[in-house]
């Protein structure tokens, strides 16, 4: 397929910078109420697509069946399309505090680091991006607090905007310390199209409680696996109540799940690879799942990308402890998942690709334009479209 498949017009006002907030009225003791806002990440909207009979669902259904006009599904009906016995399977990565700013030696330049991932524990060393990067070169070193204990000096370039940088920080040699240290100086790695149109240009302490799964586990992605984001404590009960079996997997996010395509023919685009690990566990509940005759539901694209690197000729899940750069588009036939939920997202990116992959191209586009005329929000914070195959 052509990249401009996949293209339409997303109004600005549709694109979520905040997670799902929701309106509570409440009386006070002397009568008077008062409206205040709170987050409420399972109450996001929830489209629902059928691929066998081709239909669209937006709105909650009356005791008769109709569909109740302005009552629209959210995230938390999701446990009425599932039963006893079916199992979701989550990404269990764990976002770290990846934004940090600072300043250059001698110039006090202001720059910005975001780090992608460590490359040697003993050394210090990680892999990051800067920013502005003609400024950073070779040799530099950066301060990153007031008090100069936090130094890094660049020791290689390897792209136009990476570099690896050796962290100058001795605490008895203890990792653990250093990472702390570290990570108390960043902020939430939010997406750019986030940061940048909100008012104020950096991520709240709020947002890395926001920007982060309630089941997240083992720590490694520079962002969220964002239909994760949508389940609430509350939610999982739910689903623990009602039979549905939860199984854990690993894929740590990485930044090139933003990166634009700069090519039109999708076979020649390459996608930048993502570490993750399938554990025995995990196989044995979702293989047994399938053998069973019930329902496997893949939540989100970053779960998607994992299984489909990790399912056998023979359509069950297999192991896995590498990395993974699985590009899905249409078409694809999947060997795993039989159903899936996932955010709605930006035009011509490879997460709405993979869905459309999961959901076929016709019904899914079919979906993003009612998305786009009914009002719902778009992104990591936005709403969600689940598909089933029924």
């Amino acid at each position: 397929m052509k990249l401009s498949q996949f293209s339409f017009k997303l109004p600005e006002a549709q694109v979520a910078l905040y997670p799902h907030k929701t309106k509570r009225v409440v009386k006070t003791s002397t009568g008077e109420e008062r409206t205040f806002e709170v987050t409420r990440r399972d109450e996001a909207r929830l489209m629902v697509l059928h691929r066998k009979s081709e239909t669209i669902e937006m709105y909650r259904k009356d005791e008769n069946g109709n569909p109740i006009e302005g009552e629209f599904i959210e995230f938390k009906d999701i446990v009425n399309y599932f039963d006893e016995g079916d199992t979701f399977i989550f990404n269990d990565t764990k976002v770290f505090p990846a934004r940090l700013y600072g300043t250059k030696e001698k110039t006090d330049a202001k720059i910005e680091v975001f780090l992608l991932r460590e490359l040697n524990e003993e050394m210090r060393l990680w892999d990051v991006l800067v920013e502005p990067a003609r400024k950073i070169r070779i040799g530099n070193k950066l301060f990153f607090d007031e008090v100069n204990e936090m130094v890094a000096e660049v020791i290689d370039n390897t792209t136009s905007r990476g570099r690896t940088l050796r962290f100058l920080y001795d605490e008895d040699g203890q990792h653990d310390v250093f990472k702390r240290s570290l990570f108390a100086l960043g902020e939430a790695p939010l997406p750019r199209y986030i940061i940048d149109r909100r008012e104020v240009h950096h991520a709240t302490e709020e947002d890395m409680e926001d920007f982060q799964c309630v089941f997240a586990d083992k720590e490694g992605a520079v962002t969220a696996p964002a239909t994760g984001l949508h389940f609430s404590r509350e939610l999982m009960k739910r689903l623990e109540i009602r039979g549905i079996n939860s199984a854990f997997i690993t894929l740590h996010c990485g930044l090139g799940n933003f990166h634009e395509i700069e090519v039109e023919d999708l076979t020649k685009h390459k996608m930048d690879s993502e570490q993750m690990h399938i554990g025995k566990e995990a196989c044995e509940l979702v293989n047994n799942t399938k053998r069973s005759g019930h329902h496997v539901c893949a939540i989100g694209t970053s779960v998607i990308k994992a299984t489909e690197t990790a399912v056998g000729t023979d359509g069950m899940m297999k192991e896995f402890d590498g990395w993974t750069n699985k590009f899905i588009f249409p078409p694809y036939e999947f060997g795993l998942a039989d159903s899936m939920v996932a955010n709605f997202y930006h035009p011509e990116s490879t997460l709405m690709m993979s869905t459309a992959a999961f959901g076929g191209y016709d019904l899914v586009y079919e979906a993003y334009t009612k998305a786009v005329e009914n009002g719902y929000m778009f992104g990591c914070f936005g709403d969600s479209l689940l598909i089933l195959n029924d």
